[in-house]
C-alpha cells in the first residue's frame, strides 16, 4: 500500500517561508504505476483545491494561479520525497497542506482531487498577519 507522510508545516507570519515535505513508502513509483505527484489544500469551510503537481518522469510542474511564482515543488527520486517551497505567504495560504500520488495517470495541469488516488494525513499551515 502507498503511504504518504506530510510534515515541515507551522506557523509563521505573512511574508515568510516554509518548505514541506512527503516522504513516499516503498517503491512506489514503479509498483504503483505512479507518474504524478500533487499537493492540495484544505482551509475550514472550503473544499480542497489542487495546489501544485508535478510530474515524477520529468520534474514538468503546474501550479494554481493563487500560488504561482510564491510557490515552487520539486522532488527527490532517490529519497523518494516531494517537497513544497512556500515563499511570500498569505494569511489566504492557511490550510491544512495534502501530499497525493495519482496511480497511472500522467500530470495534466494544476491536480484535481477526484484524479488522485492516494493521500497523506495533512500538515497544519498557519500564516498570521
Amino acid at each position: 500500500q502507498v503511504q504518504l507522510v506530510e510534515s515541515g508545516g507551522g506557523s509563521v507570519q505573512a511574508g515568510g517561508s516554509l518548505r514541506l515535505s512527503c516522504a513516499a513508502s516503498g517503491y512506489i513509483y514503479s509498483i504503483y504505476s505512479i507518474y504524478c505527484m500533487g499537493w492540495f489544500r484544505q482551509a475550514p469551510g472550503k473544499e480542497r483545491e489542487g495546489v501544485a503537481a508535478i510530474y515524477i518522469g520529468d520534474g514538468i510542474t503546474y501550479y494554481a494561479d493563487s500560488v504561482k511564482g510564491r510557490f515552487t515543488t520539486s522532488q527527490d527520486n532517490a529519497k523518494n520525497t516531494l517537497y513544497l517551497q512556500m515563499n511570500s505567504l498569505k494569511p489566504e495560504d492557511t490550510a491544512m497542506y495534502y501530499c497525493a500520488a495519482a496511480r497511472g495517470r500522467y500530470c495534466s495541469g494544476v491536480p484535481l482531487v477526484s484524479q488522485y488516488n492516494y493521500w497523506g494525513q495533512g500538515t497544519q499551515v498557519t500564516v498570521s498577519s
